[in-house]
């Protein structure tokens, strides 16, 4: 009974050809967009280097200030860091970073575009950068202020091309040579909390770091013992905040907060507007229309599609076929259309994986499929097919014979 039905729907698919294509350009182009978005999404939040101790990082990456007619608000400042966070009982280690900056540098008259970021000696154990040759400069070389750079395998190869190490030779950047201590696996600018061509040491920055104030360039991350101590350090955080004197009368708050790396992530540095919230808000929008808009559609489809075959429907109640046996055909026949869909969303997903990477749009972004993700996709189009197809089947199996002859 069910190889009929299979035989009927695939029949009935290449005899509509029209609404076919319409219903398998809907479903796959759904799942495409699924799909790629995951795989977006995961290489943001599921990539975990070179941030390996993620459960156990508390990031601080803004502060505002507000009074009655003034608002500021930016990264904080050296000073705050080193002065205040560095007194903290809780946290085990502390790294200091800017965030990565561009500049170009030339080579054989050929132009490198390099982008920096300056840190602290901390920065290389808090994070866990896999190092390909060399090592990170130390506490020393920082205080002593010497031009040296870890590098990442990406400028590695964009500067020196196919030399096999470069450990001790020089790089130039912003019209400065700096000797290169180490080379690191490249992450992808897509984590530009901490993403870089090349790190160097803050005191050889060309910005003063002195400052007193509590706003500057500079992010801190807040290394825990264990992931029960980061709640702890989030309130010890606060305590300070809490205690911090306004810097002037035209103030009369100030916020700041040690985030998690996704709330960080997407920090808008304005206590008033969440940039959590609005994530989830734009993804659940986003996530609604792509599901129900096309569920709709099929239904439309499907209704219009089944209508046109009123006299087929008639002849077959004329000749005994109950209306749980016109389900069941209606039924099938969606479910093999939603299928076939899934299986296109799959392979155009992959090409457009494969595409993407090979383009190099981003840079050192390698996007994959999401095999869990698949599994739900590829269920969610059974659930398309269910949707689709129940309501206009059951609607046109309770036709009456008369009626649908007639149609």
């Amino acid at each position: 009974m069910l190889l009929n039905y299979f035989k009927i729907a695939i029949a009935v698919l290449r005899r509509r050809k029209f609404f076919t294509f319409i219903s398998l350009f809907g479903i796959s182009f759904t799942l495409t967009i699924m799909l790629v978005l995951t795989a977006f999404i995961t290489s943001l939040v599921g990539n975990k280097y070179p941030d390996k101790k993620r459960d156990r990082l508390l990031y601080i990456r803004n502060m505002e200030l507000t009074g009655p007619q003034s608002m500021n608000s930016s990264n904080v400042s050296f000073y705050m860091l080193d002065h205040y966070v560095r007194s903290m009982a809780t946290p085990v280690q502390i790294a200091i970073a800017t965030p990565y900056k561009g500049t170009n540098t030339y080579l054989n008259n050929r132009k490198i575009e390099v982008n920096y970021k300056y840190t602290n000696a901390d920065y290389w154990q808090v994070l866990d950068y896999d190092f390909l040759e060399g090592k990170p400069y130390t506490a020393q070389q920082v205080a002593a202020g010497e031009r040296v750079t870890v590098i990442s395998e990406y400028m590695k190869k964009a500067y020196f091309g196919n030399t096999p190490l470069v450990t001790g030779q020089y790089i130039e950047a912003d019209n400065v040579k700096y000797r290169i201590s180490g080379v690191v696996k490249s992450i992808p600018i897509t984590n530009y909390l901490l993403y870089s061509d090349i790190y160097l040491p803050y005191t050889v920055s060309k910005t003063d770091y002195t400052g007193k104030g509590y706003l500057g360039n500079y992010t801190g991350i807040l290394l825990a013992n264990s992931k029960a101590a980061v709640p702890k350090i989030q309130q010890e955080y606060e305590a300070i905040i809490a205690r911090l004197p306004l810097p002037s009368k035209e103030y009369d708050h100030l916020y700041s907060h040690a985030l998690p790396y996704m709330q960080a992530y997407v920090a808008t540095g304005d206590e008033k507007r969440s940039g959590m919230n609005r994530v989830l808000l734009a993804i659940s929008i986003f996530t609604l229309l792509v599901m129900l808009l096309p569920t709709l559609n099929l239904v439309n489809i499907n209704v219009t599609r089944i209508l046109e075959r009123s006299s087929e429907i008639g002849v077959r109640k004329a000749f005994g076929a109950s209306s749980s046996t016109l389900v069941q055909q209606f039924i099938i026949e969606n479910l093999l259309l939603t299928l076939l869909g899934g299986v296109i969303g799959v392979v155009l997903s992959a090409i457009i994986l494969y595409s993407f990477n090979h383009a190099h749009l981003v840079a050192n972004l390698h996007l994959v499929l999401n095999f869990t993700v698949l599994g739900i996709g590829l269920l969610i189009c059974l659930v398309f097919g269910l949707l689709s197809g129940v309501y206009p089947a059951w609607r046109m199996s309770r036709m009456h014979v008369v009626t649908a002859l007639k149609a």
